[in-house]
């Protein structure tokens, strides 16, 4: 697909081989429940956090090769790469890049060693995609009120990264869930049997080296930074993509109908040959707005990281449909690989910015710059 250096295809190939031999056979049995044991397998190996310093107990590598360590395990295992998605490209993520010393060697280290989990806390009952409505405040006291909703992984996290107004504008901090004042009112269960929950904030003390961001100007750079989050959910929507696309080849070359494998029909040639096109067309979009930003030393380009998580995402829900399609009877049954896949990928279109959210991103850098160049 693209010229990897050598290590990289260490990795990713030291990666295939772990998931397909350790986690393959449970990778449909989580039920919702963090895969706790494929994650100390990884930290063990010295694969999770791999895009973290060194000085915490990462890798020292970058966002590009934690993206493929989200394709070679999500290939296998979805439920694996969600969570290492979520750790290496979204919450602690944003603790290396904008915290202190003292969060980051609070937090990071037991994320990297596969031991914590780190939440991220955004929407609220009366804002979702439009973040300049949130009500959630701290004072320039450093005392947090407030309510959030729709927060993953609760019950299986000690902290989360909040997203806040200050007095002089956007940021965000750092909580414990422990704290006094921090209350988990109520824990809903999503389509894939995800818990997702309202916690709300009253008169909460929030330490200085708690506070990420604040003000106007870096909250731009957070938001900059988000195109790494989004680059990696269209990522996990590709590796998920990728194992519908195996599950439905490996079943249409078995399966025998009329006396001869169903692959060997034409409508079923051409549903694979539409699904195997869009997987690649959106792996290319996705890889090089990662590639080009990893070159460049910079945030993912605004433009091109919209189109690739806009593309994929709803590719993903297309393909794992067509897949789920070519079972027919069998992949609509609960408890089947394709059921759980299709309700997990219907969800990246709303995480990380729904689909509207990345149009009118496309559209304003169309309005602003016109059509981009091929370059």
């Amino acid at each position: 697909m693209f010229n990897l250096t050598g290590e990289q295809e260490m990795v990713l190939s030291a990666l295939e081989t772990i998931a397909r031999d350790e986690f393959a056979d449970k990778a449909f049995d989580w039920e919702g429940e963090p895969p706790w044991d494929n994650i100390e397998l990884l930290a063990e190996q010295g694969f999770l956090g791999i895009n973290f310093a060194e000085e915490y107990g990462g890798g020292g590598m970058t966002d590009f090769e934690a993206m493929l360590s989200i394709e070679a395990v999500g290939s296998v295992c979805p439920d694996t790469a969600e969570f290492i998605y979520n750790q290496q490209m979204v919450a602690p993520r944003a603790i290396e890049m904008f915290g202190s010393e003292e969060a980051k060697d609070t937090y990071l280290p037991p994320v990297i060693n596969g031991e914590d989990f780190v939440a991220i806390a955004i929407s609220e009952p009366e804002s979702g995609s439009d973040v300049g409505s949130m009500k959630t405040r701290v004072t320039d006291d450093l005392v947090l009120n407030g309510e959030k909703i729709w927060v993953s992984n609760v019950p299986h996290a000690d902290a989360a990264v909040v997203w806040v107004k200050f007095p002089e504008g956007l940021g965000s901090v750092i909580i414990e869930f422990d704290w006094p004042g921090v209350e988990v009112q109520e824990h809903y269960t999503n389509m894939h049997d995800g818990i997702q929950s309202q916690i709300r904030f009253e008169d909460v003390d929030i330490p200085e080296e708690n506070v990420l961001i604040r003000g106007q100007d870096a909250f731009v750079e957070q938001l900059k930074a988000l195109n790494w989050e989004r680059l990696g959910c269209a990522t996990l929507a590709n590796a998920w993509s990728r194992n519908a696309v195996e599950k439905a080849l490996d079943y249409a070359q078995q399966r025998e109908q009329f006396g001869q494998p169903i692959s060997d029909f034409q409508g079923i040639e051409w549903k694979l040959a539409d699904m195997v096109t869009e997987l690649e067309a959106s792996r290319m979009l996705t890889y090089r707005a990662a590639l080009n930003a990893h070159e460049q030393q910079q945030p993912p380009d605004r433009l091109q990281t919209s189109i690739a998580k806009l593309f994929s995402t709803e590719r993903a829900e297309h393909i794992v449909s067509e897949a789920l399609q070519i079972h027919g009877a069998n992949g609509y049954q609960q408890g089947h690989p394709l059921e759980y896949l299709y309700r997990l990928t219907r969800g990246r279109r709303l995480a990380a910015g729904t689909d509207e959210i990345q149009k009118n991103q496309i559209a304003a850098v169309l309005k602003d710059q016109g059509i981009p160049d091929l370059v």
